[in-house]
């Protein structure tokens, strides 16, 4: 598995995991299940999972937690990302009316240090703020990135879903570099490709983290599905493949900026399909050929 420097004292599994779905997954029962689907990340090179409080209705990370300390070692083998400011309306927080986003001082420092309990861990390695709040201090979120560092529970600092603006607004507070930003991306959401997010981490030189990397590609039948496909497959046979997974994975990882690209799959097999995309290096004419799919048209 290829890795992707992130810091310098750290580097992220170019393929990483996400937990969101953990707990739809029927076939995880239950620790155990899910220590084996940890160690089936390991042996296919995944060092890096991605976590946010509020996944599962904030279930996610300690159920995670709960697998992990069936075997601790597996703690050193793994980087931690996890995120906070969304504030949900469900049983487990009665006291939101309505949801909101909470990027307090008091917000982040509570919530990172509830993720480093439901974890069971003693350090996050990456801190994300999950989505740009529009009541958002900057100088309150350093103030929290401060104190969360100078007590070693959390390493490093990013954001997900934020705009270059917004990315470069609260980076302007901070003394030390915001490691990632986290956005959609895929052959079925290239915003992030032509509205300047990935523009701006090549000219950082900041590794983005891609979320949803295959989109809607295997669960809706409209036009540009059926045209992004087809462009998949045709790609695929000429590079001797037959899994579209791949080549979709692969379309992200020719990317410039050496992108981190986040599977959410809970078995083992569809993530391997995805993995052998970190040694698929498609030309720039297929690559454009699913760009020209994704938007229905030839480049100008």
């Amino acid at each position: 598995m290829r890795r992707r420097q992130i810091a310098d004292d750290m580097t992220f599994s170019a393929l990483a995991w996400g937990a969101w779905r953990l707990l739809d997954a029927q076939h995880l029962r239950g620790p155990q299940d899910i220590l084996r689907l940890i160690e089936s990340l390991l042996e296919l090179g995944i060092t890096t999972v991605d976590h946010a409080d509020i996944y599962g209705a904030y279930a996610c990370e300690a159920a995670f937690g709960a697998a992990l300390a069936l075997d601790p070692g597996l703690r050193a083998r793994l980087e931690i990302v996890t995120k906070c400011d969304i504030a949900a309306v469900c049983p487990a927080r009665p006291a939101n009316r309505v949801k909101h986003y909470d990027t307090s001082a008091d917000y982040i420092i509570a919530s990172a240090e509830a993720s480093l309990c439901n974890l069971g861990v003693e350090q996050i390695d990456v801190l994300l703020i999950h989505r740009p709040d529009p009541l958002m201090d900057a100088d309150a979120v350093a103030q929290a990135f401060t104190r969360l560092r100078a007590d070693g529970k959390v390493r490093h600092f990013g954001v997900s879903n934020f705009t270059p603006f917004q990315f470069d607004l609260l980076q302007s507070r901070l003394d030390a570099p915001l490691v990632t930003n986290q956005v959609e991306c895929s052959v079925l959401a290239g915003d992030a490709i032509s509205g300047g997010t990935l523009d701006q981490m090549q000219r950082l030189r900041r590794v983005p983290m891609l979320w949803s990397p295959l989109g809607r590609l295997f669960t809706d039948e409209d036009d540009q599905v059926r045209r992004v496909r087809a462009a998949l497959a045709a790609v695929a046979r000429r590079m001797g493949f037959d899994d579209l997974a791949t080549v979709a994975t692969a379309w992200l990882f020719r990317l410039p900026s050496t992108p981190v690209v986040i599977a959410g799959s809970m078995r083992p097999q569809h993530l391997a399909s995805m993995a052998a995309a970190t040694e698929l290096v498609l030309d720039r004419q297929d690559w454009f050929q699913i760009y020209e799919a994704l938007h229905g048209e030839a480049v100008p």
